[in-house]
């Protein structure tokens, strides 16, 4: 049976609908809600197995009636290849927070995209170390205060934020998938987590998806200007779109 006749999977493999652990607004939800659409519609949940970082990541570790494994900080992407690996008819999910995938885990990731493993890595850019208190991450924009940095990042200091996808796609191999989206955007950040997963069940390349996301409780920020945060400043810096395909692929620009 080919990857595109996977049948679906009965209802009693489905979790009952339950609130999700991460502070109110937090954006982690909705990617998790797009990265499950995704794997319902591919039909694939009883080959999935999904490793999460820690830090907020953590919380979705019984998320997704899958396979699940939680790995030390920073190392999720080595344990999911090690996984593929050994079983090369598993499809591997690394999903890790900004800190864990651009800071300790930043070897891992470009290195698996040097190798062209076979693997989709999800990655949620909230600006900050969320789950320790919101202290300056790699991504963090110039001239944001965080617990770290409380008159703002300066750049000749700390230097820019790192601009990961746009880092991953200048090493990754032909074949590899790269994106980023936002929480902004559910239906363009479903198509791109899809498209990730079924890169590496074709088995053509390394996949990579960053996600714009929201951390109201480290931004002390209300609702209004967390989603302004979110949308405005966010993508000056960080472009929402598409940014590596394989040949085979169309390209598809922010929407």
């Amino acid at each position: 049976m080919s990857n595109h006749e996977l049948p679906r999977m009965p209802k009693s493999w489905r979790l009952e609908s339950k609130p999700h652990k991460f502070c109110p607004g937090c954006g982690h939800g909705l990617v998790l809600k797009a990265l499950g659409m995704a794997i319902d519609e591919l039909g694939i949940q009883d080959r999935v197995v999904f490793g999460c970082d820690i830090g907020c990541s953590l919380l979705a570790w019984d998320f997704f009636n899958v396979d699940t494994i939680q790995t030390h900080h920073g190392r999720t992407t080595p344990v999911v290849t090690g996984v593929k690996r050994a079983n090369p008819e598993a499809i591997v999910i690394a999903y890790m927070g900004d800190g864990g995938g651009y800071a300790i885990g930043s070897q891992h990731l470009v290195n698996a995209a040097a190798r062209n493993e076979l693997i989709t890595a999800i990655l949620v850019n909230n600006t900050n170390y969320g789950m320790t208190g919101g202290q300056m991450a790699p991504t963090t924009l110039p001239g944001q205060k965080t617990e770290t940095t409380p008159y703002g990042r300066d750049v000749k200091e700390a230097g820019y934020p790192t601009q990961g996808p746009e880092m991953v796609a200048a090493i990754a191999r032909e074949g590899a998938y790269v994106a980023r989206g936002t929480i902004a955007n559910l239906k363009q950040l479903t198509r791109f987590i899809k498209k990730a997963l079924q890169n590496q069940m074709e088995g053509r390349g390394f996949s990579f998806v960053e996600v714009l996301s929201a951390c109201p409780t480290n931004w002390r920020t209300n609702a209004k200007d967390t989603w302004e945060f979110v949308e405005k400043e966010m993508t000056k810096y960080f472009k929402v779109g598409e940014i590596k395909v394989p040949a085979a692929e169309g390209g598809e620009t922010d929407e």
